[in-house]
């Protein structure tokens, strides 16, 4: 078929009421020339004909907090622990103390839900090439300076418009489309933990699997409730520098650290997130000391990106990343014995594919989002017969 007979199937398929999937989409948009702005996704019954619930105003009681007095209850969810007066919130504004009650805003109340596919997350050795069903809430318990999301990340709860979703209605839409993976992302995680949890048990139970993206910034016994039922986990080690985290993320980094590492030590399939920004985090030095770390304490399989830094929130005075920098880190941490580590955010770069690190044979190909392994056999190189980490099928 020539290209402008796909860009004619585009334009008809999208004036009409055929369903895409979001790779057909692409395919189609790509070929035809268009211009790749936003998925307009709309399930096969419509939105309205499968979430059919209220707000939740009032609050779902919390599971991780204690009573230090009346009039104040300790939140012990994340890292911050923070002491909430009656009537006052923590810092991620997703939780109140509501007369001795903690309770969590955003259970139910999603603010965003959408296919995405799974190389997004970014998941590079976790099913490649299928979908995800994607949701996120409002607030964070960070505050990047860099933040993408912000607008619904460092939101409180009633600032952003919802989508009020049972876990039930998440896990019938994600069976109803087909979609074998539900990820929780776009903001913290975290913040809306009990809703995660009911979701992860309830498509455990349905043959869903899960997973999430995660700033790390977690407690260690939440995650310990929440590993059984998560099957993968994109996690951000935003830099290896105490003084970022606090200047630059406004938050700590030995939480992360405490996060990353059980998560390695589980069933849980880790892959580790590094966004490269210019002149706070790009220094060879921080790149080698995070590489290093990842390969002592998680192993030399966990896969590393860096990902490509675009000006955003509070950032827009700084450029892009240049390419430069991350093929340096990409180095680096091949050097230091990461044994899969990838440059992301730019589409079609090379070191978006996956190597055979034995021989160096190309195994899986990914241009945008279109995904083939071409030297895979059951887990294994095609060429040399090395074992290549990762949940293939």
């Amino acid at each position: 078929m020539s290209v402008p007979e796909e860009g004619d199937r585009l334009s008809k398929l999208l004036s009409g009421s055929q369903c895409l999937t979001r790779r057909q989409f692409l395919k189609l948009a790509v070929l035809g020339g268009g211009a790749l702005l936003a998925w307009p996704w709309i399930p096969k019954r419509g939105l309205a004909s499968i979430l059919s619930s209220e707000p939740n105003a009032s609050g779902h009681e919390a599971l991780f907090f204690e009573k230090l007095s009346a009039t104040e209850v300790r939140c012990t969810l994340c890292f911050r622990n923070c002491v909430i007066p009656l009537g006052q919130r923590g810092f991620c504004r997703a939780r109140e103390n509501d007369e001795g009650v903690l309770r969590s805003l955003t259970y139910g109340n999603p603010v965003a839900i959408h296919i995405d596919p799974i190389e997004k997350e970014p998941l590079f050795h976790f099913h490649p090439g299928s979908d995800t069903l994607c949701a996120g809430a409002a607030t964070c318990n960070f505050e990047c300076e860099f933040c993408i999301n912000w607008e619904i990340a460092l939101r409180a709860p009633e600032e952003v418009q919802a989508i009020p979703t049972t876990p039930e209605e998440l896990v019938d839409l994600a069976i109803q489309e087909g979609i074998p993976t539900i990820c929780f992302t776009y903001n913290e995680p975290t913040q809306h933990y009990e809703y995660v949890l009911d979701v992860m048990m309830l498509a455990k139970e349905r043959g869903l699997r899960t997973t999430l993206h995660t700033n790390g910034g977690m407690n260690p016994e939440p995650l310990r409730k929440l590993i059984p039922y998560l099957d993968s986990a994109a996690v951000d080690l935003k830099a290896f520098d105490e003084a970022y985290y606090r200047d630059v993320v406004h938050a700590e980094l030995s939480p992360v650290l405490q996060t990353i590492e059980p998560l390695a030590a589980s069933d849980v399939w880790l892959e580790v997130v590094n966004l490269v920004i210019p002149t706070l985090n790009d220094e060879p030095e921080s790149i080698r000391d995070l590489a290093q770390w990842v390969v002592e304490h998680l192993g030399p399989n966990v896969p590393v990106h860096f990902d490509r830094f675009f000006p955003s929130y509070h950032l827009t005075r700084l450029p892009p990343t240049p390419l430069s920098a991350l093929e340096r880190a990409h180095e680096i941490a091949l050097e230091s014995g990461v044994r899969f580590t990838y440059v992301g955010n730019v589409a079609g770069h090379r070191y978006a594919h996956t190597y055979c690190p034995n021989c160096s044979e190309l195994l899986v190909r990914r241009e945008l989002y279109f995904v083939s392994e071409v030297g895979m056999e059951d887990g294994h190189c095609a060429f040399c017969g090395e074992e290549i980490p990762g949940i293939w099928k």
